[in-house]
């Protein structure tokens, strides 16, 4: 450790004693947490500053924790502390606050109900997200024409034969065959948001890496898998990056999911392998993420199906993972012009188009068109940026 920079010296305290912030949560264990974190802000105060800005989101959770431990234990001045802590550090989940029961020995406390007042500004994200409802349907700026890589490419082939997706998808409709293999993805690879996705980012390598080493993937691993599979079965699908507004630059989380064409019904609709989710209105139809996003906008009906699920342990609610995650989350999107086998593999001088949607309320519109030339691989980045929602989702 001595010998390492202070970003291995994090990781690997990260990977050696992450899990004794849990135990001593469960514990109510104020002393051993007390300890843990100290030795956090001695590696934590060594980073370069743009190492920081990862490792603030982090610190938020831990002292957010530290405040559930203090007031389920009455210690109010101390959960106070520590709440006002979390919240400096970048914590912002306003609607967990609202919900977790651990906080309730200090909800009555008056510096409890300033602190939730500064919470809301930033982290009230359905609040934020109906502010964003306006966009420009007249926006016609010119951006990179949407693509879709057709199922007789020979790599989508063996990727098809080579899992014997056909059989997976079974004989049912466009819709049946899409949910099956959702749920396919979802209990075959478990997910992992702790750690990157392998190097080379296809279907039929992450899954054998996946087998090999007996690991998961993060969401947008897992939705680029779901993605080529169903591209080689002629369905068409994109990788949807859904963002924050971020307006404190402190959130490094994001969720990616499919957005997946069914042409029995001629519409796109929600998949999301990571929780095994999809979306229904009060009639039982499915939805797409732009209907959902209009749906929570304008508060009406929302049905998670109710197999949704983290890894096959947590079971997900409308209202924790629609209205406050994603709420949060579908503020910015995101996807690859072009829908194909290995897209996000780094290869030596290849250029990626990336779309963004932006809603008028967002504070950062400008360039239209931005350019990241990564050196180290000799790949260039663009993203370009629209405000017209029919430009994005056009099929």
């Amino acid at each position: 450790m001595a010998q390492a920079t202070p970003t291995q010296q994090m990781e690997e305290f990260i990977n050696q004693k992450g899990d004794g912030f849990n135990k001593s949560y469960d514990s109510r264990d104020t002393k051993s947490f007390n300890s843990l974190l100290t030795e956090y802000l001695v590696i934590y105060e060594k980073l370069p500053t743009d190492d920081k800005k990862q490792y603030t989101y982090l610190l938020g959770n831990i002292y957010y924790n530290l405040t559930c431990i203090y007031s389920l234990l009455n210690n109010k001045p101390s959960a106070i502390t520590y709440l006002r802590k979390a919240i400096d550090a970048g914590y912002n989940d306003y609607g967990h606050v609202q919900t977790d029961t651990d906080l309730d020995n200090i909800r009555k406390e008056n510096e409890f109900a300033e602190l939730n007042k500064k919470l809301k500004q930033t982290g009230d994200y359905l609040s934020i997200l109906k502010r964003a409802s306006k966009y420009n349907l007249s926006d016609n700026r010119p951006i990179p024409k949407l693509s879709y890589q057709a199922s007789d490419n020979p790599d989508l082939v063996a990727l098809r034969k080579g899992f014997n997706l056909d059989s997976l998808a079974g004989q049912g409709s466009d819709v049946l065959q899409i949910l099956n293999l959702m749920h396919w993805i979802h209990d075959l690879v478990p997910h992992d948001g702790m750690n990157g996705n392998p190097e080379v980012k296809n279907a039929m390598s992450m899954l054998e890496v996946c087998k090999k080493e007996s690991r998961g993937l993060n969401c947008r691993g897992l939705a680029l898998v779901l993605n080529e599979c169903y591209l080689s079965m002629g369905i068409k699908s994109r990788v949807v990056t859904c963002l924050p507004k971020d307006s404190l630059k402190i959130d490094q989380d994001c969720h990616v999911i499919n957005s997946v064409y069914s042409e029995s019904l001629k519409k796109w609709l929600w998949i999301d392998p990571t929780f095994n989710a999809y979306v229904m209105n009060e009639k039982g139809e499915l939805l797409s993420i732009e209907e959902v996003r209009e749906y929570l906008i304008g508060d009406k009906t929302l049905i998670l199906n109710p197999d949704a699920n983290w890894n096959n342990q947590s079971t997900q609610t409308k209202e924790n993972y629609l209205e406050n995650y994603m709420a949060k989350n579908l503020y910015i999107l995101q996807c690859t012009a072009s829908s194909e086998y290995n897209m996000e593999t780094n290869a030596e001088g290849k250029t990626y188009n990336y779309i963004e949607l932006l809603p008028l309320d967002y504070f950062d519109q400008e360039p239209q068109k931005e350019e990241d030339k990564r050196e180290e691989s000799n790949t260039l980045w663009i993203f370009h940026k629209t405000n017209n929602p029919n430009v994005f989702w056009e099929h």
